[in-house]
């Protein structure tokens, strides 16, 4: 019972009407007609914390209800890292949805099988390992991360060119994954994240936005995946000291974060004082360090919150307050 209340809570909270969310052109920065005088001051801001890295850094943020957004290296492909879980958890939710699968249909987590690096094939090898049911799975591979059941996901729901192909008929350019957890995991640092630009298993900050927004705007799941989804995500246990650092206690967040070498990842919908939503992405590289990119990201969390607590003077756009 106590179950059920909390996802019918989580529903409520994020509950919006549909909303046509369609891809944008790719540019390097949002049209001027799409900022007013408070978006440009808090993209500049982040800029301004952003310099302040070694490596790249990436940052996109949308007021989903009041309208404006803010880019910083928004077209720039970032390594995913375990943020491409989201997406894998959307295609099972979506074959849900078409009755291919169910919540409640027994799969296996697919554990990695050693090889020694000789033998190295270009896909990690997998083997069945525990038993759980496919919301079983997705719980730990959002709140907890676990690539194992992440990756008896993306096989239960036809390998990693499924995954490309609902990200394609969601209209989401820009965002693709090349890799199982376990072949990333074996393959982490071959690649300096700081210095080599690399489209495998990667995203741009906009095609994490229209992502975290198509999600948000009910355009990629039904009302009821899309409560299954978000519910799960405002639990994530990982990354605490990242975007959740940054914001006021108690802010509900939904979230999942992405770590490898050099690579520190948060992406997620915060739900802002008067009940808009803000989606908020930030893809940091560089040699400091996790503690000091999450550091970063916490500052630059806060600056984009604090900026969009505010609603937009421009009155171009009415403001869409939840209950």
């Amino acid at each position: 019972m106590a179950r059920r209340f909390q996802k019918l809570i989580a529903a409520a909270l994020f509950a919006v009407p549909a909303l046509a969310a369609t891809p944008q052109a790719v540019q390097s920065r949002p049209p001027v007609a799409m900022q007013d005088a408070r978006d440009l001051e808090i993209q500049n801001r982040v800029a301004a914390l952003v310099a302040q890295g070694r490596g790249r850094i990436g940052v996109a943020a949308m007021d989903l209800d009041g309208g404006g957004q803010i880019l910083v290296n928004g077209d720039m492909p970032f390594p995913m890292a375990s943020t491409a879980k989201i997406a894998v958890a959307c295609t099972m939710l979506d074959k849900v949805e078409q009755g291919l699968m169910r919540l409640d249909q027994p799969l296996p987590m697919m554990v990695a099988v050693p090889q020694p690096a000789s033998a190295r094939s270009f896909e990690a090898p997998l083997r069945a390992g525990q038993m759980l049911t496919a919301q079983g799975l997705m719980e730990l591979s959002i709140t907890r991360s676990n690539n194992e059941a992440t990756d008896g996901l993306i096989t239960a729901v036809g390998g990693i060119q499924a995954v490309n192909a609902w990200l394609t008929s969601k209209g989401i350019a820009g965002q693709r994954l090349d890799h199982t957890m376990a072949t990333l995991v074996r393959d982490d640092g071959r690649v300096n994240p700081a210095t080599t630009i690399t489209t495998r298993t990667s995203s741009t900050p906009r095609a994490m936005l229209a992502l975290l927004a198509a999600i948000d705007r009910g355009n990629a799941l039904s009302p009821q995946s899309r409560a299954v989804l978000l519910d799960t995500m405002t639990r994530t246990s990982t990354g605490r000291n990242r975007i959740r650092a940054g914001l006021p206690e108690g802010t509900l967040f939904a979230h999942k974060t992405g770590t490898l070498s050099g690579v520190t990842d948060d992406v997620g919908i915060v739900r802002l004082p008067d009940g808009r939503h803000l989606a908020l992405v930030i893809f940091v590289t560089g040699p400091e360090g996790h503690t000091a990119h999450a550091g970063l990201i916490s500052q630059i969390a806060r600056t984009v919150y604090d900026g969009y607590s505010m609603p937009s003077t421009s009155g171009t756009q009415e403001i869409v307050r939840r209950r």
